[in-house]
């Protein structure tokens, strides 16, 4: 989002204020000096002028002074004469004193009574010496006084003095007229410099705020617009750069568009993980294959480091795997609260032109079921090792008894010969057990499926079970099967052989670890797509670390009392994938000293009875 900006913080206001400033302080320091010398000027021309005329007046009244007639009052009127033709508009007072004090003459009209007696101003007692000064009258205003000395014709004594009072302070009222208009026509300056100064900073700005808004266009990703191009002048040529800059900025971007959508359509179809980290170790790239192996998001992930999403904290340092980066084996399949795979994980580093380490990259390569066939594979071969050995070393050490003169003992020998067909058929047992999981494995067991009834199947299992504990020359423990079966016909696709097969192999699981007396609960019910079959004992019941390995191959809960009732380990496995054939399932459920249960699911549709009928 654009911020606005205000226009005393905009580089147009700044400009044109600049601008402004520098007129007006031009302006008036200008108008300082200028002043100041016209004001210097103006008082020293009037002083000198007043000073000049002053003097010049003192001589001509000499003449006059010495007049000796007796006719006082026509030398007196002689002498204002004089002085009035000296008047001019700036003079405010002349008045000239004998050298006897008197007042012989005055322009002051308010004072003609003065002439004649005695001067009352105290400072034209002195005739020795000229003073020009300026002070300040009773009225508060500037005059310039002027005390000349009236010297006789001969020059060797004063026969009087001359007193001229000037008005100076209208030379200073004038130049602070004069100041006044020049600090109006300043204003008026300023005034229209703040136009021309607007304008010629929007002139400059203008091209600006358009290579501003063409960034901000630019940054959002168009490209389509222009700067214009105002002038040839510096701004011109950037706004010209600026368009080609734009052009460059977007076949790169177009580029690097491309480049990025074809590595991520790499990344995003890539069967392994791939994560990238900064030189920090910090995750900045994970594909959605690593996120699904890892069981996490993105937006979780970024920024996080790759020790501790991985989780191998305690065994590498960063260090570690950029001084020797490489492969490494990570397994969560033992680990309890983690992901249940098992991940090959590849490092190399990111190394730029100079060969500045910037980062790691590592792929993951989900092994898990590669290891667990391989280490199902070794169980395995051990296993059948193991069962195959067992009652092998039996059968050697029966024949090697018999070999020895048992065979002549007529009540040893047949027990011996019998305990060594048993473990023949045992082997054998195993053997084909092997070999149909085998077949299953490699896909070539055909079903032989038929639409059957259910009900009437298992039935048909269970009174086998039933007829084996009702003759007790054959039946080893006591027990009861208790039926909860649905009174619905039930029809599925199955195949017969084997679906009695796997029910056989359940049920005798069921006898084999329940008490003697107890009772295995059946039943059987039917969902909207599925019937499900479960037979529930009151044994032992199987621990909960156990629970999801008793389908596997050889497993046994207890191995050797499994072993001492003849059990091979690969009925449930059977049982499994003979289910997985026919596309149901099996699970089980347990309680530890109260029993277990075994579940088979089966899919089903239902049918109307008449259609068979």
């Amino acid at each position: 989002m654009k911020k606005k900006i205000r226009f005393f913080q905009s580089v147009n206001f700044k400009i044109a204020i600049a601008f402004i400033l520098l007129l007006l302080i031009s302006i008036e320091i200008i108008g300082a000096y200028f002043i100041r010398e016209l004001e210097k000027n103006t008082i020293t021309d009037f002083e000198n002028l007043t000073n000049s005329q002053v003097e010049t007046l003192a001589k001509s009244l000499t003449a006059e002074l010495e007049n000796q007639t007796d006719d006082r009052n026509e030398v007196n009127l002689n002498l204002r004469k004089v002085l009035d033709d000296f008047v001019t508009n700036d003079t405010l007072e002349v008045r000239v004193v004998d050298d006897r004090g008197l007042v012989r003459a005055t322009t002051d009209l308010t004072k003609q009574s003065d002439v004649g007696k005695k001067n009352d101003l105290k400072v034209l007692n002195d005739f020795s010496s000229s003073r020009k000064e300026e002070i300040i009258d009773s009225d508060r205003h500037r005059v310039w006084r002027n005390i000349e000395p009236i010297t006789s014709s001969t020059g060797t004594a004063a026969i009087g003095v001359l007193y001229v009072k000037s008005d100076i302070e209208r030379r200073y009222q004038d130049v602070n007229d004069i100041a006044l208009i020049f600090f109006t026509a300043s204003l008026l300056a300023g005034a229209v410099s703040i136009v021309v100064a607007v304008l010629i900073a929007r002139s400059i700005t203008q091209p600006i705020d358009e290579m501003k808004e063409q960034a901000l266009r630019i940054a959002r990703g168009d490209y389509t617009g222009k700067v214009k191009v105002y002038g040839r002048d510096e701004l011109g040529q950037l706004a010209e750069t600026f368009n080609a800059l734009s052009v460059q900025i977007e076949e790169t971007q177009d580029a690097m568009e491309a480049e990025r959508n074809r590595l991520d359509s790499v990344l995003s179809h890539m069967n392994d993980g791939v994560i990238a980290t900064d030189r920090r170790g910090n995750v900045i790239i994970i594909n959605e294959m690593a996120m699904n192996l890892l069981e996490v998001e993105s937006e979780s992930v970024l920024g996080q480091s790759i020790l501790q999403l991985l989780d191998i904290e305690e065994d590498y340092t960063l260090r570690k795997l950029l001084e020797d980066p490489g492969e490494i084996l990570i397994d969560w399949s033992q680990k309890e609260g983690q992901h249940q795979l098992i991940l090959k994980v590849d490092f190399s580093m990111i190394r730029r032109e100079s060969g500045f380490i910037s980062g790691l990259v590592c792929v993951l390569h989900d092994v898990t079921e590669q290891e667990k066939n391989e280490r199902e594979q070794r169980e395995f071969v051990s296993n059948v090792s193991h069962e195959l050995r067992t009652p092998l070393t039996s059968m050697r050490s029966y024949i090697e008894a018999l070999s020895d003169g048992a065979w002549e003992n007529p009540e040893i020998a047949p027990t011996f010969l019998k305990v060594t067909l048993e473990e023949t058929d045992r082997m054998i047992r195993m053997i084909n057990d092997l070999l149909n999981l085998s077949r299953m494995d490699s896909g070539n067991t055909h079903l032989q499926t038929e639409y059957v009834n259910f009900n009437e199947l298992v039935n048909f299992v269970l009174d086998r079970f039933d007829m084996i504990v009702q003759n007790e020359d054959e039946s080893e423990k006591k027990y009861v099967i208790k039926r909860e079966f649905t009174t619905r016909a039930l029809w599925v696709e199955i195949d017969t052989d084997k679906m009695i097969q796997v029910l056989d192999n359940i049920m005798n699981n069921a006898i084999k670890y329940s008490p003697d007396g107890g009772t295995i609960t059946c039943s059987l019910i039917d969902t909207h797509k599925h019937v499900i079959f479960s037979v529930k004992d009151q044994g032992l019941g199987i621990p909960k670390k156990d629970m999801n390995k008793i389908f596997d191959r050889f497993y046994r809960v207890d191995k050797a009392r499994s072993r001492a009732q003849g059990g091979s380990g690969l009925g449930l496995a059977i049982s499994r994938e003979v289910i997985k054939a026919h596309g149901g399932d099996i699970w089980a459920t347990s309680e530890e000293g109260r029993g277990s249960s075994f579940y088979i699911s089966l899919p089903y549709e239902p049918y109307d009875e008449e259609w068979w009928e």
